[in-house]
C-alpha cells in the first residue's frame, strides 16, 4: 500500500469535522478538553479548505483544456 492509501478522504475529512463540531454541543464536551479539540478541529478544517481549492484549480485546467 502506498502512503495516499491510508489517507483520509475528502469526504471522511468532512465527517470527522463535523463529528468534532458536534463535539462542542454534546454530552461529553469539558473545558478541560476542549481548547485540544478546538485547535484539532481549526487544523482540521484548514486541511479540508485546503483540499478544496486544490481540487477547484484542478477542476478551473480542465475546463480550461475542454474549452480549447
Amino acid at each position: 500500500m502506498s502512503e495516499t492509501d491510508n489517507k483520509p478522504n475528502l469526504n471522511q475529512k468532512i465527517q470527522k469535522l463535523d463529528e468534532s463540531v458536534e463535539w462542542f454541543y454534546g454530552d461529553d464536551f469539558n473545558l478541560e478538553n476542549a481548547t485540544d479539540k478546538y485547535k484539532e478541529t481549526l487544523k482540521l478544517a484548514k486541511e479540508i479548505e485546503g483540499d478544496l481549492e486544490s481540487l477547484k484549480n484542478e477542476i478551473e485546467i480542465l475546463s480550461e483544456d475542454f474549452s480549447k
